[in-house]
């Protein structure tokens, strides 16, 4: 096992560990695939890797620290991890071969568990850019073809694509913003709150998670302003799986709550998964969704017996999976 459990999940991985048998039940090395270090979602894989560990056997487990929402589906459709953290709307996508993945498509994967956490497309803005546009609602800001600077994660991010369903309800893109004097900026998580910090960014499109570190942190750099997303937009969202809503107020700066679209959580599994580990896999979640939600405030509403709802997973189920929600009389 490479990653270990550190810090204030370690006594939760005791009492997860103590409750499950130390018998291994099939001999299948399970590689999570995840985000980096100091996410929600690799806070999951390593909550999850410390509850299945001992059934699967030791070293066993290993969690790929890498990814986001766009790429892991892709990740265990190539077969470089054996299960992976997917939003559903991309889940959705890879599956279909949705133009988001270029002419690719991952027809192999397959839901575990959905309906993990809402994960909201959301946007922010600087305060002083708002009062200096006179608004703060972004499709007049779009449609003014007034320059702005437009901050994002890199390619493989959510955001990205959700981004540029945003601006092309509104007939835009990211070229048509660089050639109206605007700019794209895509930066690395770790330095979101610096580009905000030091100006190189106005309007900020990101998944708004309760708690969310860079958000926080951005919320600490500068006055920020939380904007919805208008209704054509959210309109266009919805039509590629996401789900419209509304988030907080979580943050500081965040008054009430604002619209956005949901793109769900869903732990999904590469087709090929030994259907007793699947099935191990989804009734260990399912049994111990509070200790999820005790290891991150994101996972604290997870409902295991819609963990099977279409709405919930946008993939077929594995065979697995599907054994463990008859077993338990919610199919």
């Amino acid at each position: 096992m490479i990653t270990k459990f550190r810090n204030h999940l370690t006594a939760i991985a005791i009492a997860v560990t103590a409750a499950t048998t130390a018998t291994s039940i099939v001999a299948q090395d399970v590689r999570i695939g995840a985000m980096r270090e100091g996410t929600a979602w690799y806070v999951f894989a390593a909550t999850l890797e410390q509850m299945i560990e001992p059934k699967l056997g030791a070293n066993s487990v290993e969690i790929i620290a890498r990814g986001g929402g766009v790429a892991n589906p892709m990740v265990v459709q190539g077969g470089k991890a054996e299960i992976a953290l997917s939003n559903v709307a991309t889940a959705k996508w890879a599956s279909e071969g949705h133009p988001a993945y270029g002419g690719a498509s991952a027809p192999d994967i397959r839901a575990l568990v959905g309906g993990l956490n809402s994960v909201y497309v959301g946007a922010m803005a600087r305060k002083d850019f708002t009062d200096a546009m006179g608004t703060t609602d972004l499709a007049e800001i779009i449609k003014s073809g007034k320059p702005f600077k437009l901050l994002i994660k890199p390619t493989g991010s959510s955001a990205v694509p959700a981004a540029q369903m945003i601006l092309a309800a509104y007939g835009s893109s990211f070229d048509k913003v660089k050639a109206d004097g605007g700019d794209v900026i895509q930066v690395a998580q770790g330095q979101i709150a610096d580009s905000i910090r030091n100006g190189n960014a106005d309007i900020y499109v990101d998944t708004m998670i309760k708690n969310h570190p860079t958000i926080t942190e951005v919320n600490l750099t500068a006055d920020m302003v939380y904007l919805d997303v208008p209704q054509d937009a959210m309109d266009l969202l919805a039509a590629n799986g996401l789900a419209p809503g509304k988030y907080g107020p979580w943050f500081e700066d965040q008054t009430e709550a604002n619209a956005g679209a949901n793109l769900g959580t869903v732990l999904i599994a590469n087709a090929s998964l030994d259907d007793d580990v699947a099935y191990e896999i989804t009734k260990t979640l399912c049994e111990n969704a509070e200790a999820m939600g005790k290891a991150h405030a994101a996972w604290s509403f997870f409902k295991p017996e819609n963990a099977w709802k279409p709405a919930n997973i946008g993939i077929e189920l594995h065979p697995g999976a599907i054994r463990y929600y008859k077993e338990k009389g919610w199919m």
